[in-house]
This record gives structure tokens, sequence and C-alpha cells, in this order.
């Protein structure tokens, strides 16, 4: 028996029932690159006192070397999800001697692609693995893209919040199977409304244009007084075309509307062979270029702006993860690095995430078929290059809005979500969160993107020198404060420990690398 939004609601709000809106899980994964106090990509590889990139729970690499990614583990307050962020950059910052960790998306003056150095892992089979794909995607996309940075927010809801959820449904499915079900109708109803959060938390609207060199481009491309380009009404280039795209995964047909069908268009997408990827060849003279000639090497490289996921273990492919044990978690991958937080991203964003996404939980989600996600990823890319535009129309199931029309409606719904949390939280942060973010929907020049071509176009800015002022900025912050929640000794011992596991694997391998491939992609 599905209820109505008002119906959960009223439900949830009870004496009985409100504490299952409490205990959430929050995770926060921060990319970042290492650059020169100039403003220059740099040219030193991971620094040993940061640990192996292979093994380390925090601090990793993610395309390059000098792109680094910090993650959190799960925690149950948005609070200390950003304190562990904070602990972990005034670590890294106070071990890199003078460089910078640089605070926007699109990356900073690169001389040459070929001067981006591929990230290493180690000499186990896995690390080379993780290498070899890293190549592919140089050979496929080229190494710009790969330099771009994102944060990914990680939520999941609490067991007694899903045992209510059920309950209020009378459904009798296994609760594992049920709390997939509910996961992916959350992000079928993601994806009907993802195109705020580029809207308002898009900080990419222009690039250096060292970025372009070499690409092909019909946008219509401004300049601004110092040479920076931009689009006039963009939010988030790093989710264009220009970024974090694949033009091959465009033919796959991926359906949300349940496990077992997502998890069966994924596979097929890793099967599937690529006549334009087959041309770089896969081992040419005893070196390997990619992992495979399909459309996707392995899954992670399927661009989505939301995942279903459930923690992988030992050589376990998150396909296969998911279908053993199911959903236990949704990984946000829409958002930009906010240039204007220490931390790439700010509390303020938390809370509103976590309204939002409760929001698609919480509202009735029928399922979707192709011609409708495809409209629904035609809404993404409208607002990723015009999202300002005043006359943009997006496509709200057949039916034509302005941003400000259909934002404020969606807001609407949400207040009841966030009166909900704050009085399950004995709080009033959740309701404030969201009339913050709804002035952004009435008036577009509060949006991070309108800021920063603001400081372009009207104050004669460099977006080199921004990022340059709020990275020094932000480590003078971060490494004048007390560590939180970590400490300097812990980060030691961990780097430590990663470099031991990382020769524990190294030691524990038994098949050649084209033998230890060959049965990761048969089994």
């Amino acid at each position: 028996m599905s209820l109505s939004f008002t119906q959960l609601l009223s439900a949830f709000e009870l004496d009985e029932n409100i504490n299952a809106l409490t205990n959430f899980g929050y995770g926060v994964e921060r990319e970042t690159l290492r650059v020169l106090p100039q403003g220059k990509l740099s040219d030193k590889r991971h620094y040993r006192a940061l640990g192996s990139s292979l093994t380390h729970p925090n601090i990793t690499t993610d395309y390059a070397e000098p792109l680094l990614e910090f993650i959190t583990p799960v925690s149950h307050s948005p609070e200390q999800t950003i304190t562990q962020l904070e602990d972990i950059q005034k670590f890294t910052l106070s071990e890199i001697n003078d460089e910078l960790l640089w605070p926007m998306s699109m990356p900073c003056f690169v001389d040459c692609e070929d001067s981006i150095e591929l990230a290493y892992y180690g000499e186990s089979n896995i690390g080379k693995m993780k290498s070899v794909y890293r190549q592919g995607l140089k050979n496929r996309y080229g190494s710009m893209m790969q330099v771009i940075a994102g944060i990914h927010f990680n939520f999941s809801f609490s067991q007694d919040f899903w045992l209510k959820f059920q309950s209020f449904e009378n459904n009798e499915l296994p609760l594992q199977d049920y709390i997939s079900d509910k996961y992916f109708a959350l992000l079928r109803n993601y994806k009907r409304f993802c195109w705020l959060i580029p809207y308002l938390y898009g900080s990419s609207p222009a690039l250096c244009p060292s970025f372009l060199k070499g690409k092909n481009t019909n946008l219509p491309f401004k300049k601004s007084p110092k040479g920076y380009v931009y689009l006039e009404y963009a939010t988030s280039l790093r989710m264009s075309d220009l970024g974090y795209t694949n033009s091959e995964q465009s033919s796959l047909h991926i359906c949300y509307n349940n496990l077992e069908g997502y998890v069966a268009g994924v596979q097929e997408a890793i099967n599937l062979s690529s006549d334009k990827f087959a041309k770089i060849g896969v081992k040419v003279d005893g070196k390997y270029q990619q992992l495979n000639a399909n459309v996707l090497q392995i899954e992670n490289e399927l661009y989505a702006p939301v995942r279903p996921k459930q923690v992988a273990k030992s050589g376990e492919k998150p396909s296969q993860a998911l279908l053993n044990r199911g959903v236990e978690y949704v990984e946000v991958r829409a958002l930009d690095v906010n240039p204007f937080s220490p931390t790439g991203i700010e509390l303020q964003q938390v809370l509103f995430l976590e309204v939002f996404l409760a929001y698609c939980a919480l509202k009735p989600s029928e399922e979707l078929d192709c011609d409708q996600q495809n409209t629904l990823q035609r809404n993404m890319d409208e607002i990723v290059v015009r999202g300002r535009d005043p006359q943009l129309r997006l496509n709200d199931c057949g039916v034509e809005k302005s941003v400000q029309e259909w934002g404020v409606s969606i807001f609407e719904d949400m207040a009841y979500v966030a009166q909900l949390l704050d009085k399950a939280n004995g709080v009033d942060k959740y309701f404030k969160a969201l009339t913050i973010e709804k002035e952004k929907i009435l008036n577009p020049n509060l949006t991070p993107s309108a800021i920063l071509l603001d400081y372009l176009n009207n104050q004669d800015g460099s977006l080199t020198q921004l990022a340059l002022e709020n990275a020094h900025k932000f480590k003078d912050d971060l490494q004048s404060r007390d560590y939180q929640f970590f400490n300097y000794e812990y980060f030691k011992e961990q780097a430590q420990l990663s470099f031991q596991q990382q020769k524990q694997i190294e030691e524990s391998d038994v098949l050649s690398f084209d033998d230890f491939l060959k049965e990761y992609f048969t089994k």
C-alpha cells in the first residue's frame, strides 16, 4: 500500500515515529589539485608523508598524482563530517611544503596535457590495474578532463527509518529488498529534481583558456576582460560536454526502476564493445593502453550524477556488491567544489542535501521509461550551460516551467520535510538552510555562478588570483586551528600502516598481471 507524500509526513510526525528521522549517515569525498604558489599544477609525486594512495583510508589520489582525494569516514552528524574534512586537509597542508589546494572544480593553468602524470599505486596487480584504467581514460578522453575536481556526498537513512517506512506501507518484502526498492525510488526522484543542485551550487561558469586547447566545442563562449572564457548563464561547465561526459555512453540504457535492471544495464555496458575505443588497442607493443575496448573499462567509468552504492569486499565489483547485499547508501556526484569554502563544501550545503534527499525518498516516485530519463537528462544539460537564463524552460512531465516556477513548488514541498527534520533533531537549522537556498531560486544573482561571473566581468577579476587568494586564506585558517576529530599522530600512524598494507598486497600476488586481468573480467 503506497502512501501519499502528506500521509507519510503525518505518519513520521507522530511521537512514536519521529526519532526515525535521526541518525542518518554522512560522508564526503573531496577532490582537489595540488598547485604551486603561482597557480600552476604541481609536478611533484604524491608525498610519502601522506601515506600509500592505494590503501590509506582518508587520503588518496584520483586520476593524476597531483589530484588528491580526501575521504571522511561515515558520520552521523553533518557538523562532524565537515570537521573530519577540515582535519584531513589540515594534516595534508602541513606535509606538502608550500603547495596549495586548488579551491575550484575546473583546473588551474596547465601548459600541456602530457605534463599531467598518471596516479601510481605501486606494483601489485590491483595497483597496476588502477593505473592502466587511468591510462585508458587518458587515451579515451584526454588528461585535461580528468583533472577536473568535484565533491561526492554519500548519504544513508537509518534502518529504523526504513522499518517505520515499511510498516506504514504494510509491505512484506524482505527488509533489504524493500530498502533497495526505496533507494531506487529516491534515485528516480533525484533524477527528476537534480537540476536544482548545479543551479544552486554550480561554481564553474568560466574556464582558464588553457583548458580548451585542442577541444572542439560549439558552446558560445565569451571572454572576460582578463581573458577567461565563460558562458553568460552557465552554472557548472564541469557537468557539461566539456567535463564529465562520455558520448559513447549516450547509447546506454541504464534503468533506475529496480536493482536488478540497473545492475543488468551496468554489466551490459561493461561487456559492450566500442569500435571507437578498439582503435586505441588494448596491449600495444607490450604495454597496456586501456583495460579493454568496451564502452566502460570498469563500472567506475559510468559518468552519472548519482549512484546507488554498497561497500564492496576485496575483489568484488560494485555491481556484485549491490546484487549480493542491496543498496546501502547513495552517492551524489553533481556537486562542484565550492570555491568559497575551505573544505569545498560547507555545512549549509550538507543540510540542504539532507532535506533534498529525504524529500526524494518521501515523495511518490513513478517508474521512468527511457524517453522520460532522456527528458530529465536534457533538463540537466540545459541547467549546466544556461541555468540562469530567464528564457529557459524545463520539462516537468510534459509541462514547460521556468526555473523559478518549478523551483518554488519543489521548495514548498521540501519545507515540510525541513520542519520535520528540525522537530526530530530538536533544532531549527534545516528550515533555515532551505530558506537561504530558496532565495537563489527567486534571485539568480545570488548563485555562486553569478557571483563569479560578476567578479570576472564587472570587477575586472582574475579567476586564478581569486583561487590563489582563497587557497592561501584557507591554508592559513586550517593550519591555525586545532585538530577536532583526528590528530596529527593518527595521520602519521595511518600513513605507516598504509605502506605496510600495500606491501602485503604486493607480496600476496600469485598471478601475472595478464592472468589477473583475465580472471577479474571473467568472474
